[in-house]
């Protein structure tokens, strides 16, 4: 080390547990941390200042308006910009002797093993069940350490998967809700510091499974009650058959959800001047400041409405995110439409 980072890590250097070795093994880390929004921002942001010697970003989203209550690495200057590019050049910033690396794409079965493969550690800071299945399935093939990390309104939960042969996601969740079951952030938010206090959680179990220090959270998960500051764990016990896994599948399909076209997609469908419908089941405030020309049909309105709609054509339904259009597609499906797609991400790319 340089005596710039000595210096910079002194704080670390002098503990006991952690050491000059312990500050080596951060240093030689390679840690991967999946989606750079609420959850993974904190992470980030402590892994780098930690001095973990290589960090890569996986996110595909952009800097939204929305995010700036909780995802505290950005500002609005930075709205409309690829997360994970502005957080290696903010985190760069942050601390130059660290290497950073920014994959601006989306992490799916056909890249996520040759993603994963290249690091000791996966931190989990995804906000969709598919993904959260998809990172725990490929870490138990390569056999990774998975990090895990999830937030609710005023909830989160921390738990540490594939450590030395402990349990699995899927030990804790063996099947992912029904669709539209459970909202996400989008639908109906979240305190803005949840995020802080559960990713910095997730970043203190990465510190102390590179250090080899303390107690890991395996065969645990750790939850937070940030209204009543109450903090209860609980046992978790390994299923062997989640270690069998061997190959990735569709996991969109195994969480149910609907087929999905891109903003492109759409734009060329509407440039085209396809014959096909286009549902807006947002509120009536939501479709006055900004709409996109779709038929507005509230979500709770739907029901009432569907002789509004063919069965006969394409219909495209779309929200503000992408949350609520798929509870409306399970309504459309449950009513015979067949050839129902949900816009990705709703207006967010629009």
């Amino acid at each position: 080390m340089t005596d710039e980072e000595l210096k910079r890590y002194n704080r670390h250097i002098i503990l006991p547990e952690i050491g000059l070795e312990g500050q080596q093994k951060l240093k030689q880390a390679k840690v991967l941390v999946i989606g750079a929004g609420g959850l993974g921002c904190p992470v980030l942001q402590y892994l780098t200042a930690a001095g973990v010697g290589t960090i890569e970003i996986v996110d595909f989203d952009k800097v939204d308006d929305s995010n700036l209550q909780r995802q505290v690495l950005y500002s609005t200057d930075d709205v409309g910009k690829p997360k994970a590019q502005i957080a290696k050049e903010k985190l760069g910033r942050q601390n130059p002797y660290i290497n950073l690396i920014a994959h601006v794409t989306q992490l799916t079965a056909s890249n996520a093993l040759e993603i994963i493969s290249l690091y000791d550690i996966v931190v989990d800071g995804s906000d969709n069940f598919a993904t959260r299945y998809l990172v725990n399935d490929a870490c138990v093939i390569l056999n990774k350490i998975l990090v895990f990390g999830s937030i609710f309104k005023f909830d989160g939960q921390v738990s540490v998967f594939n450590y030395k042969d402990g349990p699995t996601y899927r030990c804790l969740y063996p099947e992912p809700p029904a669709n539209g079951e459970v909202p996400n952030c989008a639908e109906v938010g979240v305190i803005g510091v949840l995020p802080g206090i559960i990713g910095t959680l997730q970043a203190n179990e990465v510190i102390k499974i590179i250090v080899e220090i303390g107690e890991v959270l395996s065969g645990k998960l750790l939850v937070l009650n940030a209204l009543t500051m109450q903090f209860d764990t609980f046992g978790i016990s390994a299923n062997v058959a989640n270690k069998k896994i061997d190959k990735l599948i569709d996991y969109d399909i195994f969480c149910g959800s609907p087929p999905e076209i891109s903003a492109n997609e759409l734009r060329e469908k509407i440039k085209l001047k396809q014959d096909f419908q286009l549902l807006d089941v947002r509120e009536l405030h939501e479709y006055e400041i900004k709409n996109i020309g779709g038929k507005l049909i509230p979500l709770n309105e739907l029901m009432a409405n569907l002789d509004k709609l063919s069965k006969e054509k394409e219909l495209v339904v779309h929200c503000a995110s992408g949350v609520r259009s798929k509870k409306a597609i399970a309504i459309l499906k449950e009513n015979g439409f067949t050839k129902v797609y949900n816009l990705k991400k709703g207006l967010l790319d629009f």
